[in-house]
């Protein structure tokens, strides 16, 4: 039987310094059917101070932005907390325990992925991915990392492209969204937050 499940898949993310970028390549499939090819895989929080992607269930992932926006909201300034209450939600409740995602979320500070099965984890590279071709976006951005000056937005560019170039689940349609520090405190300003 052909898997008609939606997916979308291959999301990375880098930090380097006070910048982190995450992006991600537009395929979607159904079973083995390229179904778009354009999709938006990542997106910013909490006004452009957190980015987050997924890879899996496209629904699902969306059932779970509207769920961590809920925590981020409930735990302002502390996203570790609100991705581990997420997690704790998204394994022991009935309904969110049944999607399929996974998550990888960031700010100026940290670099999660989190999972259905209560995980969330902190990469020691600071760098993460996801996905069907994420093995090879991740082998490929910890060498360009480790062995060259590349921005974090150029790591996970050429990253991405060296995973589609390899997966067939994963295309050369790229979007990568970039954080620092100077703009997380600009934007902390604007909305009367405390600057940390």
């Amino acid at each position: 039987m052909t898997d008609r499940v939606v997916r979308a898949t291959t999301v990375l993310a880098v930090r380097r310094g006070d910048r982190v970028a995450m992006g991600a390549d537009g395929q979607v499939t159904m079973g083995d059917t390229v179904v778009k090819g354009t999709a938006t895989k990542v997106r910013t929080l909490k006004g452009g101070r957190i980015l987050a992607g997924f890879a899996g269930g496209v629904a699902d992932a969306f059932t779970l932005f509207e769920k961590l926006e809920e925590k981020l909201e409930r735990f302002p300034g502390n996203l570790t907390r609100a991705c581990v209450e997420l997690a704790k939600d998204w394994r022991t409740d009935r309904y969110l325990r049944r999607l399929d995602a996974l998550l990888l979320v960031a700010d100026h500070a940290h670099l999660f992925m989190v999972s259905g099965d209560g995980n969330v984890l902190e990469p020691d590279e600071e760098v993460a991915a996801i996905g069907s071709g994420g093995s090879y976006a991740l082998a490929a951005a910890r060498a360009l990392r480790s062995r060259t000056e590349l921005a974090p937005k150029e790591i996970v560019t050429d990253a991405l492209q060296i995973a589609a170039a390899i997966c067939i689940y994963t295309n050369s349609e790229i979007r990568v969204l970039e954080l620092d520090a100077a703009q997380v405190e600009e934007s902390a300003d604007e909305d009367g937050e405390t600057k940390r």
